[in-house]
């Protein structure tokens, strides 16, 4: 499993220093990025992760509200193996028509991809774990109705704040789940409150166990209370005395 660091977690930093930020992700250790918003900064991103031997497998783009052929465009120039859609509000996962729509969006923007060579895929919060839908959550009902090339990134701390397992959760979801966010906490809505992995209460030595087909793990912080920088490296270093290539 390669290690990567979702850019979010450094947005106030990114946006003040784009090359400077990019160099203190490479010099905390990081080989690999997750870019959000990439599209418009595609050129100046592009060039800082050349100047540090930086990669990124996957990064979010909004696939399922913007232009995709622009975003795929983008995402080929970056190296972006597979474009994420990051979020699909919580009024869309109530019914089962809504998540079928969605499923339906997300496998036309997987095969839209393919002529580009990139895979689709999706990331959860909460809100996908605590619907439910003909007893099972509206995530892995939407699971069922995707194509198979469309793919999951589990985020481990989003899906214990929406009452489910997450270890439990990946290995129901199985092969599909290729990337995790990692993150840890207390598993509460009070993102100030998280903190590096391993030091709160998600399992994620179980999670990353549980998922079998899993190509990257992607430390995440929605928000921190220390050094950011710090939290990240902390992170990681935690992963790789799990024995993670980097």
């Amino acid at each position: 499993m390669r290690t990567s660091v979702q850019l979010y977690t450094v947005r106030d930093a990114l946006e003040a220093d784009l090359p400077g930020t990019i160099a203190r992700v490479a010099h905390a250790g990081f080989g690999h990025v997750e870019p959000y918003d990439f599209v418009a900064r595609a050129g100046e991103l592009g060039r800082a992760l050349e100047e540090h031997s930086l990669t990124a497998p996957s990064g979010h783009a909004p696939l399922l509200s913007a232009d995709q052929d622009e975003i795929f465009a983008a995402a080929a120039r970056l190296g972006i193996g597979t474009v994420i859609e990051p979020l699909v509000p919580a009024e869309r996962w109530q019914e089962a028509a809504d998540i079928e729509a969605t499923a339906e969006k997300l496998n036309a923007a997987a095969a839209r991809g393919a002529a580009s060579g990139i895979r689709v895929g999706y990331h959860n919060h909460a809100w996908e774990l605590e619907s439910l839908i003909d007893g099972t959550t509206a995530l892995e009902y939407l699971a069922a109705r995707l194509d198979p090339g469309v793919l999951l990134e589990v985020d481990a701390y989003w899906a214990a704040v929406g009452g489910q397992d997450p270890a439990q959760l990946v290995r129901r979801l199985g092969d599909r789940v290729r990337f995790l966010h990692i993150k840890d906490g207390p598993a509460t809505t009070d993102t100030m409150a998280q903190v590096p992995a391993g030091q709160g209460s998600i399992p994620v030595r179980a999670v990353l166990s549980a998922a079998g087909s899993l190509e990257v793990g992607v430390v995440e912080f929605d928000d921190y209370a220390g050094d950011i920088f710090e939290g990240i490296a902390q992170s990681l270093a935690f992963l790789r005395r799990g024995a993670v290539h980097a």
